[in-house]
């Protein structure tokens, strides 16, 4: 976490074009929460992280901006939706069910890094147990040389498995009857969520049973990972790291929050999905303790980025206790035809590079002119006029719509080189673009 907030937006500038003031804003609320962390507990206390409101239209980049700073900073991240929730007393997810996500969230992340961390340990037992199936351990008070004879045996033997010369042998192996099966529902109530663990325990304590499986030694370096990094993961080391990750470094993305604003012609408390939500979710954003069934989080510290293109309501319609939970306001500009050709050159794996490396798998070496990615932006913009303002991703319609040929035939090209020229985006796009009804139905 401990990056400064011009490295932050540097790194976001490779993935993201345009909205400088957007990354900014959010740039120093991710410095501010490393700040906080190198205070005393007692200030930490006091420190509230400054939530965000992102107000832009459809495809400006509000959901990328969040996704690759908490893939940066390797943070608990998880992105729902204001509309799918509802009051309490309806029927639907409940809001506390999103920190239960960041948590599951959190459990996983942590799960892979103490996994890394200990993978040479986990090869090394792995190994031991491949080699000890192709070479048996001596009896007991077996002689002397015996036993030489057994260590240079097994040393040489560690060392083929190791390089990879004994992967084509069979060996059996002893593997659980079944998979293990988890069963995960995050809008559980907490009672009923100690209910699920207990199913849980009690499908996966009748597969106990161990049945008998001949299998490569290759397949069985893969099969055997499982099981043995189970054994030495300290698991609840991990469920401590993750809670307090969640807690104090989790980040929640709740997308569409206008949806549930409710405007002057709004019945209120009669719509689950508008007034009532935002009374719920009122509770979580200022600071309180959910349960999860990992332990007890609470959320005074998530930082939460809401984000809506505001078209039929504003930020004001929302309750006034909820707009002051988001200080930081944000708005996000349109993209103009500059803006989306940047995005398809400047930008790390950008569409244009994605379309590329696809087609390579069938050997054809596809190629853009300059002048076909400017007309790629002109009509794309020309599109978001016409019809709705989808922003970027309009290019991914109009970029299908003029490959889809290639990419059908693509097997019969094999070994060929394609450019896409400025020609012929105009023979596939400029009269679906100018006809604005057959455009609402295509692009």
């Amino acid at each position: 976490m401990n990056m400064l907030p011009k490295e932050i937006v540097k790194h976001l500038d490779d993935y993201i074009i345009g909205q400088d003031e957007a990354k900014k804003v959010i740039a120093l609320a991710l410095r501010n929460r490393y700040r906080r962390m190198q205070l005393s507990a007692e200030m930490q206390e006091e420190i509230m992280p400054k939530n965000i409101l992102m107000i832009g239209s459809t495809g400006v980049g509000k959901t990328e901006i969040a996704r690759r700073l908490a893939k940066m900073m390797n943070l608990p991240f998880v992105k729902v939706e204001a509309s799918k929730y509802t009051e309490v007393g309806f029927v639907g997810r409940d809001v506390e069910s999103m920190v239960r996500d960041l948590v599951y969230e959190s459990i996983s992340l942590v799960n892979k890094e103490y996994k890394k961390k200990i993978s040479k340990q986990i090869d090394s037992e792995v190994i031991k147990i491949i080699v000890e199936k192709l070479i048996p351990p001596l009896p007991k008070g077996a002689s002397e040389p015996s036993q030489k004879s057994f260590i240079n045996a097994y040393n040489k033997m560690e060392e083929k498995v190791v390089s990879g010369k004994m992967d084509e042998t069979v060996i059996e192996l002893e593997l659980p009857k079944k998979t293990k099966v988890e069963v995960l529902d995050s809008n559980l109530p907490i009672d009923m969520s100690s209910m699920q663990d207990s199913l849980n325990k009690m499908i996966n304590g009748m597969n106990k049973e161990k049945i008998k499986k001949e299998v490569k030694i290759k397949i069985a370096k893969t099969l055997l990972r499982d099981g043995v990094s189970e054994k030495i993961l300290d698991q609840e080391s991990v469920k401590q790291e993750a809670l307090k990750r969640a807690q104090d470094g989790g980040i929640i993305f709740l997308d569409e929050i206008d949806k549930i604003a409710s405007g002057k012609s709004s019945k209120g408390n009669q719509d689950p999905s508008k007034e009532g939500v935002q009374r719920d979710l009122l509770p979580i954003v200022e600071g309180s303790s959910v349960h999860t069934k990992y332990g007890q989080i609470k959320t005074d510290h998530i930082l939460f980025i809401a984000a809506g293109a505001f078209h039929i309501s504003k930020p004001s319609d929302l309750l006034p206790e909820l707009q002051g939970r988001f200080p930081l306001r944000v708005e996000l500009s349109s993209l103009d035809e500059e803006a989306l050709y940047k995005i398809l050159t400047n930008t790390k794996n950008s569409l244009l590079k994605q379309y590329k490396a696809l087609l390579g798998v069938e050997g054809v070496d596809l190629e853009f002119s300059d002048e076909a990615i400017r007309e790629f932006a002109k009509l794309s913009v020309s599109a978001n006029e016409k019809t709705e303002d989808i922003g970027a991703r309009r290019l991914h319609t109009v970029i299908e719509k003029v490959l889809e040929d290639i990419s059908y035939t693509a097997d019969e090209h094999k070994g060929e080189k394609f450019k896409v020229t400025k020609e012929l985006v105009i023979a596939k796009l400029k009269n679906i673009v100018e006809d604005e009804d057959i455009a609402r139905y295509i692009l």
